[in-house]
C-alpha cells in the first residue's frame, strides 16, 4: 500500500520542524519530533550515539555556542516499510555563526503513534567529499 498524501505531507513537515525547534533553542519541545527511546546515530562525528530525547537536549546543550544558527533540510525522500514505519533520507545544510556551511545526509525511521509521526533512529552523516567520496 503506497503511503497516503497526508502521511507524506505530515513527516515532510515533521523534519523541517527539526531545524526550527533547534534553531530558536526550542529543546524542551524535542519530543515533538522523536519518540522518548529514539536513537540519534552521531558516530559519524566521532560521538557514541545518543539515546532518549534527554541526552539529544543534553547533547545540544553541551555543543553550546558550536552549534549551527541555521539548519536547513531538502531533498526529501520517503519509503514505506512492510512493518508500517516510514524511511526518510534527507539532506541537511547547516550554517554557522561564522558563516561558514556543512552538509550532512539524515537517514531516518519514523514510527506513527497516539502522537503522529515521530522519529525513532536518526543518523547523521556528514558529507565531506564531493561524488560519495570519503
Amino acid at each position: 500500500m503506497a503511503l497516503a498524501a497526508e502521511d507524506r505531507a505530515a513527516i515532510s513537515e515533521l523534519l523541517s520542524m527539526h531545524g526550527h525547534l533547534f534553531d530558536r533553542g526550542e529543546l524542551d519541545r524535542l519530543d515533538e519530533l522523536f519518540t522518548a527511546d529514539v536513537v540519534y546515530d552521531v558516530t559519524d562525528f566521532g560521538q557514541d550515539p545518543l539515546k532518549g530525547v534527554e541526552a539529544i537536549r543534553a547533547g545540544a546543550l553541551a555543543l553550546g555556542e558550536s552549534n549551527p544558527v541555521g539548519h536547513h533540510v531538502t531533498n526529501i525522500v520517503l519509503t514505506e516499510l512492510a512493518d508500517g514505519q516510514v524511511h526518510a533520507q534527507s539532506k541537511g545544510i547547516g550554517i554557522n555563526a561564522d558563516g561558514t556551511s556543512g552538509s550532512v545526509t539524515y537517514e531516518d525511521t519514523l514510527v506513527h503513534g497516539d502522537q503522529g509521526w515521530r522519529i525513532s533512529y536518526r543518523k547523521v552523516l556528514a558529507r565531506r567529499a564531493p561524488l560519495g567520496g570519503k
